[in-house]
């Protein structure tokens, strides 16, 4: 046999097997296009002169990382539906007299024809939809759109290189199965049976222990995001690890509670359908927990992300509460003074027009809170921990002015007002001073610094100055040089446009520059750009991905009904012949894939109620305090998954129903 008739005879199996090679086919065409996308993106020159390129270019390499490693393991995983489905046919082929060498080189040319033109056009795709994908995250940034078609020459080698590898490796794969077989079990593989399984009461329970865990950790655990990193990674592998228990374990003892049921269970449309997912659901369980783990992966990017971009304004108000934000932290308050002096003759110079202003002097003491009772350490050694947190001490005076009240306080009263935490105690001490709080409801002034510091924060109002010098002493006297300073804020506003300001900002840095003053700078429009490049990459990618989980989705749901069609197809060809009639097939049909369809869905949606802490702290770290905006965009991208999850039970409940109908 020549190259010439494996060639012919690969193509002519595409063509017959087509139902199963076209969703295939354009799944891994997607694929590439999307790997090449991002890492186009990541090397687009076009990002260069914006604002943010340095968080961009993250993500789309982040993303293209997460791109190809989805790649190999999902398109690994589809092939083996392929491979199922092929076996029967390879093994007829053996009998006739082909023997596995040759059945090889045939799998060689399908493995070479699927992957030429998938990658032909998975990178004509990609690099048509590139400019599109650059302009949308553009808008994103708000940034200047360029004009050209930028094709990057690296992105297709490296996208070459990668899939050529991913290719290679399911063709060895493929191999493998083929070696491990005989021509006999060939041909039974497809049409075999399983023996009934039995319920694996350890193995439920250990899924249901394994997911509680994980649910535990994510609920209980009160560390900041970058200490509780480890936690959270583990929290998530034991989910998945529990999914796939409690789907392989749990659904047989469902499916058996089902069958004993008996006014359910004897019944038409529920007898067959009971039957056969009992006798199959040792394979089926896989696919259910692999639809449940993509469903919730898609419905926590779209959530989050999407919060982000909702309340991307909200999150730059509370970072950057003015148009200019100057910490003076001076060990002497006469060059913080001075320093704001210097400030207010440059507005002038530059003809800024200040439209509200904002002063006020504050003292921070990092302390461990010990119900109520704080102990001062060192700044350096706050780590972030749930019982650590920082006092600012604050004057009513310069309290009421910015905040517009006219509250009172007697002598040794205090307001505490958290921007985290709730304060729940009566009293608080510190440096052996014990104050009595007033009130703990109030709202605490904006300040970016502390908005940005992953620690509890509490502003304590005391009377008066009196008090901050009284503390700043006695924590000069504990930490003598290392004890924090007397702080003082100017946050101004300006009606000048976003140009105007920022060149303001550039001639205040050289302002503090020249004079050495000791400080933060901040300026909103500049920082605008920066903050929202990252949360405009940061959607991109988790739209993206969740874009691309979703495909995943469909197609393993697609495969798993032709697969399950296939493998029915003459059960229900012998109860027609024993006088089951049209409508009580799709009867059953219907019966059998509700039974366990939605359970990937109703699970997902409890793995991310339960994952709400853990997403609700992350969204807290980037400044996103409105808990609402991020539910309400869970509730509505469940209900839109769920609408297209609806569709999917549609379309492939029909595909099943034309299999086992024909």
């Amino acid at each position: 046999m020549n190259n010439g008739f494996f060639r012919k005879l690969a193509a002519d199996n595409i063509k017959r097997n087509s139902r199963s090679y076209i969703p295939y086919i354009l799944t891994c065409i997607v694929t590439i296009a999307v790997f090449y996308i991002m890492k186009s993106l990541a090397l687009n020159p076009c990002f260069e002169t914006m604002i943010g390129v340095d968080t961009i270019n993250y993500f789309m390499q982040l993303g293209s990382m997460a791109a190809f490693l989805f790649s190999l393991v999902f398109l690994l995983y589809t092939n083996s539906f392929l491979i199922k489905g092929r076996k029967k046919e390879w093994g007829i082929f053996n009998i006739l007299g082909m023997d596995r060498r040759h059945i090889a080189k045939t799998l060689a040319w399908e493995t070479c024809y699927v992957f030429a033109v998938s990658l032909l056009a998975g990178l004509i795709l990609g690099i048509a939809l590139d400019k599109v994908m650059f302009l949308l995250i553009v808008k994103m940034i708000r940034g200047t759109v360029t004009l050209g078609f930028f094709v990057s020459a690296q992105a297709i080698i490296t996208t070459v290189l990668l899939f050529s590898v991913i290719f290679i490796v399911i063709y060895v794969y493929s191999i493998c199965q083929i070696r491990i077989s005989n021509p006999i079990g060939l041909l039974r593989d497809s049409r075999a049976g399983e023996k009934e399984p039995k319920t694996n009461v350890l193995l439920a329970f250990l899924g249901v222990i394994f997911i509680g865990c994980g649910y535990g950790i994510s609920i209980i655990t009160d560390k900041p995001i970058s200490k509780a990193a480890p936690y959270l990674s583990g929290a998530v592998l034991l989910v998945m690890v529990g999914t796939y228990m409690f789907f392989t374990a749990s659904s047989i003892a469902f499916l058996k509670m089902l069958r004993k049921r008996k006014n359910y269970y004897y019944k038409t449309k529920h007898f067959i359908g009971v039957s056969n997912l009992i006798y199959r659901m040792k394979q089926n369980a896989v696919g259910l927990a692999n639809i449940c783990i993509l469903s919730t992966a898609t419905l926590i990017m779209l959530s989050s992300t999407s919060s982000l971009v909702f309340g991307m304004d909200n999150i730059i108000q509370t970072q950057y509460p003015n148009d200019f934000n100057i910490y003076s932290d001076e060990t002497d308050s006469t060059r913080s003074e001075e320093s704001f002096r210097y400030i207010r003759k440059l507005q002038k110079s530059k003809n800024l027009n200040i439209t509200e202003e904002t002063c006020y002097k504050y003292l921070v003491i990092p302390a461990v809170d010990e119900e109520g009772a704080f102990s001062p350490v060192l700044a350096d050694s706050i780590s972030g921990e749930k019982n650590e947190a920082n006092l600012i001490f604050i004057t009513l005076s310069d309290y009421n002015t910015v905040m517009g009240t006219d509250k009172t306080l007697d002598t040794n009263e205090v307001m505490v007002y958290s921007n985290r935490k709730a304060f729940n105690y009566g009293t608080l001490k510190v440096l052996k001073k014990q104050y009595n709080v007033k009130e703990k409801s109030g709202q605490a002034i904006e300040n970016g610094i502390i908005a940005a510091d992953e620690t509890n924060s509490y502003m304590v109002v005391v009377p008066g100055m009196k008090e901050i010098n009284q503390l700043y002493k006695l924590q000069k006297k504990e930490f003598g040089d290392l004890a924090s300073n007397i702080c003082y804020f100017y946050g101004f506003n300006s009606d000048a446009d976003e140009t105007e300001q920022k060149e303001f900002y550039y001639a205040l840095i050289d302002v503090f520059t020249d004079n050495g003053y000791q400080g933060t700078l901040e300026s909103k429009a500049d920082a605008q750009a920066e903050q929202t490049g990252e949360y405009g990459g940061f959607f991109f990618i988790g739209a993206f991905l969740g874009t691309l989980f979703l495909a995943a989705t469909v197609l393993i749901i697609y495969y798993k009904q032709i697969s399950e069609g296939n493998d029915d197809r003459e059960r229900f060809a012998i109860m027609q012949k024993v006088g089951m009639n049209q409508k009580e097939v799709k009867c059953s049909i219907r019966s059998q894939i509700r039974t366990v369809f939605f359970l990937p869905l109703i699970i997902a949606g409890i793995h991310v109620a339960a994952a709400f802490p853990m997403i609700s702290r992350l969204l807290l770290k980037l400044n996103l305090k409105n808990t609402g905006l991020y539910i309400r965009c869970t509730a509505v991208s469940f209900l839109v998954f769920a609408v297209v999850y609806m569709v999917i039970y549609h379309l492939t409940a029909k595909i099943y129903y034309n299999i086992v109908n024909k």
